[in-house]
């Protein structure tokens, strides 16, 4: 008889991308034989997936690492945090292994060491999506790790490497698996989605006997060919974004960008290291607009920024009403460990980066109220993410999950999630709407 498998437990912090890095971790611990438990308490050994991205980020993982040491005791660290060895060995010396993003190899040699593993072939079976932390009808596609970009606020490339891009074909069967096993809507994520292929000098390889380039714009025909929705976020604004409209204005690809724009001000942008031509900027959103009349932006910007004047804060309230974005998400800026952006003169005090914060949230929240309110009457397809007693929650094609708004369907009880079905929207407030079922 076989023994009993060892049980692991895992924390996953961060991002999309580090929550596809723990899928790849706890896939190939359960193809090796390891039983994966929801307790400290149930698991012989705990891996952290930490964040290290801002200082509240860091001091989570940190916290996250004591409280699996206090009450478990065997600690497998790995993730962004994992870059800094230093730090976590002084707070906490007694952790088993500590790697970066990505390093697979190394979490499984510590997991090897720790737990040498017991397999047993009739309890090995894993799906050919392999194991999967989001619901079944959605699931994030990597893309490309890391970035060429040099964000003065950002330690991103420090912690991540350069672009790297996965061969399209790659991508593709990938994309290809997750719809078979019952997955309705793709999120392509990356560090910078736009730059997708450069580094392979966007290499053509075939899928389903076509030849596509490994690049962004056939990368979105390929999987506009799966009849799923294909969600596209982390969109720096290259010319290129242009080529995508005319799958969007055909119905093949969501009409949806996340492009983090950051800021309005073409001195602050500059000061960050990003595009600066914010006229330009404003121009391109009219332009897709007008392409697809119902585009959803998404981006996020960071409020009292090193040096921001009054002047140039109001630069960005002008630019916010003037571009109607659909979903903002916005951060008073935090210095992180080892960006160049700590080296600038003239801090925000924390009081007028907080005030300016919610000065930019009240601005957005009346552009926000009054485009749902353009959507009274309106019939729109949604996608069933949960139902109950209470009716269902579900998304359009204009909210991403956990970071959009959602639309609450009263009478649709009977729903299931992964379901697709049209509603009439009847009000809404802020952020979300309210629906009744079509037919």
């Amino acid at each position: 008889m076989s023994q009993a498998a060892h049980k692991i437990g895992f924390v996953s912090l961060g991002c999309p991308k580090a929550l596809v890095d723990s899928e790849r971790i706890l896939t190939q611990l359960k193809v090796e034989g390891y039983e994966i438990v929801p307790s400290y308490n149930a698991a012989d050994a705990v891996v952290v997936n930490t964040c290290g991205f801002i200082d509240a980020a860091v001091q989570e993982s940190l916290d996250a690492i004591g409280t699996a040491l206090h009450e478990n005791g065997k600690v497998i660290v790995t993730g962004c945090l994992g870059k800094r060895e230093g730090l976590i060995r002084e707070a906490y010396p007694d952790v088993l292994s500590i790697s970066g993003p990505q390093d697979y190899v190394s979490v499984m040699n510590a997991v090897h060491t720790a737990l040498p593993p017991r397999r047993n072939p009739l309890q090995d079976l894993v799906p050919d999506t392999g194991v999967k932390l989001t619901p079944k009808h959605y699931a994030y596609l990597k893309i490309s790790e890391g970035c060429n970009h040099r964000c003065s606020f950002c330690i991103i490339p420090s912690m991540r490497g350069n672009l790297v891009s996965r061969p399209v074909d790659e991508v593709l069967l990938e994309a290809e698996r997750l719809v078979k096993g019952g997955v309705k809507e793709l999120l392509v994520i990356s560090q910078d989605t736009s730059a997708y292929g450069v580094d392979l000098k966007y290499a053509e390889r075939q899928w389903r006997d076509k030849t596509y380039r490994t690049r962004m714009t056939e990368l979105c025909e390929g999987l506009s060919e799966l009849g799923v929705w294909s969600r596209l976020h982390y969109v720096y604004p290259y010319p290129h974004v242009d080529e995508v409209m005319p799958l969007m204005a055909a119905g093949k690809l969501l009409p949806y960008l996340d492009i983090p724009f950051q800021h309005a001000s073409p001195r602050i942008l500059k000061l960050m290291k990003r595009p600066g031509n914010i006229d330009k900027t404003l121009e391109r959103i009219n332009n897709w607009r007008k392409a697809v009349p119902d585009l959803t932006i998404r981006s996020t910007f960071i409020v009292g920024f090193p040096g921001e004047t009054d002047a140039e804060f109001e630069e960005l309230l002008t630019f916010l009403r003037e571009a109607e974005l659909d979903r903002v998400g916005a951060f008073a800026y935090s210095p992180v460990d080892g960006a160049k952006a700590n080296e600038l003169p003239d801090p925000i005090s924390e009081e007028l980066k907080e005030d300016r914060l919610e000065q930019f949230m009240a601005v957005q929240a009346e552009i926000s109220a009054a485009k749902l309110q353009r959507k009274i009457g309106r019939r729109i397809q949604v996608l069933i993410d949960e139902a109950g007693a209470d009716g269902a929650i579900a998304r359009s094609a204009a909210d991403a999950p956990e970071i959009d708004g959602v639309v609450l369907i009263a009478d649709g009880q009977k729903l299931r999630p992964g379901q697709f079905v049209d509603v009439v929207v009847e009000r809404a407030d802020e952020h979300d709407l309210h629906a009744r079922l079509a037919d």
